[in-house]
């Protein structure tokens, strides 16, 4: 398994990257905020990757951060989710906003993905809600969100939040943040108020 790879960017396409290590250069499927974050041709850099081996072929993955190779692997963990749906949805958002969807079951958000549609992003925030704050990220955002989704009068708040208008995961943000022991008139009005001050 190779786990990361050091050496000249040789190459940067519009799905792929080579990196030229010892004379020999290995092409990185990538999502485009990988490919964004690569020096320009010929200089040094290093990157993480992954790779997948399948029957009929074997494909390197390289990742910029750790937390978008985790979340990657974290993605194609979900049956029915391969590589290609899950460096889409790296291409749209940085891992902690889609832990932060997950988080918050805005699935919704994950269809924005070119080729991800609902079904698909609805399996990933099934299976994945319990496992997007473990290991990957201790990140006061998506635990405050686990919280908001947790608690019935936070959950009532959410909803009502989500009837206004907000999405899934603007409105479980907000309101993670408060005292869940509130009233739900009182979360909800505390949430706007923070809602308000985010525009």
């Amino acid at each position: 398994m190779i786990y990361s790879l050091r050496g000249k960017v040789a190459y940067v396409g519009q799905s792929y990257f080579v990196i030229e290590c010892g004379g020999v250069g290995y092409k990185c499927t990538a999502s485009l905020n990988t490919l964004s974050s690569l020096p320009s041709k010929g200089n040094d850099t290093f990157v993480y990757t992954y790779m997948n081996v399948r029957e009929d072929a074997v494909d390197l993955f390289g990742f910029f951060s750790v937390e978008e190779m985790e979340c990657f692997k974290l993605l194609t963990s979900v049956s029915g989710v391969g590589p290609k749906a899950a460096i889409a949805i790296l291409s749209e958002y940085k891992p902690d906003k889609i832990l932060l969807y997950i988080a918050s079951g805005d699935y919704k958000m994950l269809t924005r993905a070119s080729g991800v549609g609902a079904k698909i992003a609805q399996r990933i925030v099934v299976d994945l809600k319990d496992k997007a704050g473990v290991g990957l990220s201790a990140d006061s955002e998506i635990l405050s969100v686990g919280n908001a989704v947790s608690s019935t009068n936070t959950a009532e708040a959410v909803s009502a939040l989500v009837s206004l208008g907000y999405s899934q995961s603007e409105a479980a943000l907000a309101v993670g943040k408060l005292d869940p022991k509130k009233p739900v008139e009182t979360l909800i009005k505390d949430a706007l108020t923070s809602l308000s001050r985010m525009v």
